[in-house]
């Protein structure tokens, strides 16, 4: 008698098709929400603002009964923003707060990071929180206490200057403006690259520092000649992180205004987009000194990135 066995049903295969199913969905699952958030507050605001770069307001009809209207204008709103010269002025300040204040914040920030990584140092939890603190001040209450130490009315050191024979200075003028400045930036902007650089060198093996000092290096040798090509990478990324910065200096001098008349009210690129914006409702003008500003930044640490790439690293990519 000749039994017929019927196949059992492929339910394995159809778990498993199932079960796939939510596999390949899960990593999409997980990006989706920040890809939405990139998309809603990064990439939809820069087509907002490269659409209306290209957008003004024109006169309408003659006589008394014109009315301004908005359309299409051109490259005109480009043309208005680099032939402006508060605004080429405002890009020349910065510059020349960058170059003051880009290699002070490193320099000490580097220094510290080096010191704190010594061997022989103390306190090494205490003096990382300590300088790390000012970092955690906002730029605003930050350029408020500054500022008042500027004043020569409130300035302590004014008051110690004048106590000893000595005429105050004023740290608001134009030849001291800019130090003044940097000093803010090197006093809250020393603890997040000193953070960064030391987290560095924490990462590189202390073998290689046993060897050097068995060869006779001394702690200066290290630090100059193993420790800081070792955390070229870290230097070159701060180096980026402030450049970018630099360029968007804005809280800093609109917080000093009031204390100062040096300071303009478009003393920098961003308080000058901020009057076109909002003072003189001319948004197609503020948008397109932004995009101006943002290529301008985007071309400057594409240029220093090329150059520290190929003096730090020789030229690989």
């Amino acid at each position: 008698m000749t039994v017929l066995q019927h196949p059992a049903p492929a339910t394995g295969s159809r778990r498993s098709r199932r079960g796939s199913l939510p596999r390949a969905v899960a990593p999409w699952a997980f990006v989706a929400p920040a890809a939405v958030f990139f998309t809603l507050f990064l990439l939809l605001p820069i087509a907002y603002a490269l659409w209306l770069s290209f957008r003004g307001y024109r006169v309408s009809g003659g006589g008394a009964f014109g009315r301004r209207v908005e359309g299409f204008v051109g490259l005109e709103n480009y043309t208005s923003a680099l032939s402006d010269p508060e605004f080429l002025a405002g890009l020349g300040r910065v510059l020349i707060y960058g170059c003051i204040s880009i290699p002070l914040v490193l320099g000490f920030a580097l220094l510290f990071a080096l010191l704190l990584d010594t061997p022989a140092v103390r306190a090494r939890s205490f003096s990382r929180t300590a300088i790390f603190m000012p970092y955690a001040v906002p730029g605003v209450i930050a350029t408020l206490l500054w500022g008042f130490m500027y004043l020569p009315s409130t300035s302590p050191i004014n008051y110690i200057a004048t106590r000893l024979g000595a005429s105050p200075l004023d740290f608001l003028s134009t030849p001291f403006l800019y130090f003044s400045m940097a000093n803010i930036a090197l006093w809250s902007g020393v603890g997040f690259n000193m953070i960064v650089i030391y987290t560095s060198l924490r990462s590189i093996p202390t073998e290689i520092y046993e060897a050097a000092r068995i060869d006779g290096a001394t702690e200066r040798q290290i630090a100059l000649r193993i420790k800081v090509p070792l955390v070229a990478p870290a230097l070159v990324l701060t180096g980026l992180f402030s450049v970018i910065g630099t360029f968007q200096l804005y809280s800093e001098p609109a917080t000093l205004r009031p204390f100062t008349s040096t300071i303009s009210s478009t003393w920098v690129p961003l308080m000058k987009i901020y009057q076109e914006a909002f003072d003189n409702d001319n948004l197609g003008g503020a948008a397109a000194a932004s995009v101006v500003l943002a290529v301008g930044t985007l071309l400057l640490s594409t240029v220093v990135l090329r150059f520290f790439q190929r003096t730090t690293f020789g030229g690989e990519r």
